[in-house]
C-alpha cells in the first residue's frame, strides 16, 4: 500500500479533504494531511488567499515542505488546488518520490525543474469549465505529453474543489469518479 502525503486547499484542511484522505485510508494506505493553516479553515477561497497573503505564501509551503521531515522518501504527493504547489515541487525535487495526484491544479514543470521526473507517474485532475483549472490546462497538458506515466482526467462541469464533500462545490459523481482514478493509481504503489 502506498504512503501519501496530502496537501489541503486554499480553504484549509477542511472536514472533505479528510473525508477524502479517510477514503484513501480505507483503502489501507497510509495518508498523512498536515494542516498548512495551523486549524484555520475558510469559508471562501477569497478569504483562504487572504490569510495566506497576510501569512506569507513562501512561509505556508515551507509548512508543506517541513511536512515531509520524519517521513521516508518513498512518499505520493497529493494535493488539492493549492496543495499542488507544494506536491508537485515535491515530486518533482524530492528523491524516491512515487508519485504524485495534482487535484484540481497543474504548475508548469519548468517550475521545479527542467522535465518531469520519468519515474514518477502522476494524475491530474480537473474540471473543464474550472476558470482556475483552465489556466493550468495548459501546462496539465504539457507535462502528460512529456511523461509515458502521465495521466490528465478532466470532468464536464466549472466547479473548483469538486471533490471537497465539506463545499458548495462538491459533485459527488465527479468527486466518485476521481476517487475510483486515485485508488487506482495509488494500487500498485
Amino acid at each position: 500500500m502506498a504512503e501519501v502525503l496530502l496537501y489541503h486547499h486554499i480553504q484549509g484542511l477542511t472536514s472533505g479533504v479528510v473525508a477524502f484522505a479517510d477514503a484513501l485510508r480505507e483503502a489501507r494506505h497510509t495518508v498523512h494531511t498536515p494542516d498548512l493553516f495551523e486549524g484555520r479553515t475558510f469559508a471562501s477561497i477569497e478569504e483562504g488567499f487572504g490569510y495566506a497573503r497576510g501569512v506569507g505564501f513562501d512561509v505556508v509551503r515551507r509548512r508543506g515542505a517541513d511536512a515531509v521531515d520524519g517521513l521516508g522518501e518513498a512518499l505520493v504527493y497529493a494535493g488539492f488546488s493549492f496543495g499542488v504547489t507544494i506536491a508537485q515541487q515535491l515530486a518533482q525535487t524530492r528523491p524516491g518520490a512515487r508519485g504524485a495526484l495534482l487535484l484540481c491544479s497543474c504548475m508548469p514543470v519548468a517550475e521545479y525543474g527542467e522535465r518531469w521526473p520519468q519515474d514518477v507517474p502522476v494524475q491530474v485532475h480537473g474540471k473543464e469549465g474550472d476558470e482556475f483549472f483552465d489556466e493550468d490546462l495548459p501546462a496539465a497538458r504539457e507535462l502528460v505529453a512529456s511523461s509515458e506515466r502521465a495521466e490528465l482526467f478532466v470532468y464536464p462541469g466549472d466547479e473548483h474543489l469538486f471533490a471537497d464533500s465539506s463545499l458548495d462545490a462538491y459533485d459527488p459523481d465527479a468527486a466518485a469518479l476521481l476517487l475510483e482514478r486515485v485508488r487506482a493509481f495509488l494500487a500498485p504503489l
